[in-house]
């Protein structure tokens, strides 16, 4: 034994040294918390504004279970039956483009920073959310959110959604424009998953269009604008008896049936969560056998 380890000692030390690395890049990647920026607070002004604001708005709001009414904001969930997949469809109308918002896990920008769509909704004050991007899955891609660029690095072939101030939506390559000039032309959010699933009121993919390996039929998460200030967020069940899930195409579809000019497929899967007034609206689910919330790095929300 003795003579068989002084002969493949290096070997051994390699072997070991490569399962460690091997460890350490899955923690890594996975695992560690990485905190790269906390979201700059607002002043005690502004929040002691924002929190009378919402509670006289909530004060005087019209709620059911399906709906929301006040001055500034109104919702209505919607509960469909297509492809054999329940689809719930969250139909909103703003007065003003500052209640579509974003917001991140822990309120921090970082790598494996990650919470259930539930809390960060619940610590936004939102009234209505859905999943994001899961930005912190990924190395590169551009991230801004409320204005605020975080990461800059460009993604090949990568389509990204941006939100811009006033509320209009726009669909652009990371290829063709950067996130400095994003900011410089107004963006408020950008959305980097994908793909794009209506641009200019026509379906943008096709049978064979699907996100990385993921089987064709998932749970999804999209978010689309009918007109000024009229935006839908949609999310799909999957992986289940009781819901097969949608394709890519199949969720274009659908999207375009509810009349939208844009819309973008955000992260889907075990992510695909609906949030409204306190509860989760849909059954997310990972391997269809327990449906619970899986914890994102962001969400999107409607509220003040």
């Amino acid at each position: 034994m003795e003579r068989f380890l002084k002969k493949h000692r290096w070997e051994l030390i390699y072997a070991v040294f490569l399962t460690s690395f091997t460890i350490y890049l899955g923690l890594d990647t996975f695992v560690l918390k990485k905190v790269y920026a906390t979201v700059e607070k607002q002043t005690s002004t502004e929040t002691d504004s924002k929190i009378a604001e919402t509670e006289e708005s909530s004060a005087e709001a019209t709620v059911s279970d399906s709906t929301y009414k006040d001055e500034n904001i109104e919702v209505a969930i919607s509960h469909m039956r297509e492809y054999d997949t329940s689809i719930y469809v969250a139909d909103v109308i703003l007065s003003s483009p500052e209640y579509l918002q974003t917001a991140l896990a822990q309120n921090v920008y970082g790598r494996n920073v990650t919470e259930k769509t539930s809390e960060i909704a619940e610590s936004a004050g939102a009234i209505l959310a859905i999943n994001g991007d899961y930005y912190g899955a990924q190395e590169s891609g551009y991230v801004i959110r409320n204005g605020v660029l975080y990461r800059d690095t460009v993604r090949e072939g990568q389509q990204d959604l941006v939100i811009y101030e006033n509320g209009t939506f726009g669909i652009i390559s990371e290829e063709d424009v950067t996130a400095e000039e994003l900011l410089a032309n107004n963006a408020k959010e950008v959305l980097s998953f994908g793909p794009a699933l209506v641009a200019d009121g026509e379906v943008a993919v096709t049978e064979e269009d699907e996100v990385g390996k993921a089987m064709a039929s998932n749970p999804r998460t999209a978010i689309g604008i009918i007109d000024e200030l009229h935006y839908v967020f949609v999310v799909s069940d999957g992986r289940t008896e009781e819901s097969e899930g949608l394709s890519l195409l199949e969720m274009a579809e659908f999207m375009k049936g509810l009349g939208v000019t844009t819309a973008y497929n955000l992260d889907g899967g075990g992510s695909s969560t609906l949030y409204f007034n306190g509860e989760i609206i849909n059954q997310p689910t990972t391997d269809g056998k327990s449906i619970r919330e899986r914890s994102v790095s962001d969400i999107v929300y409607i509220g003040y």
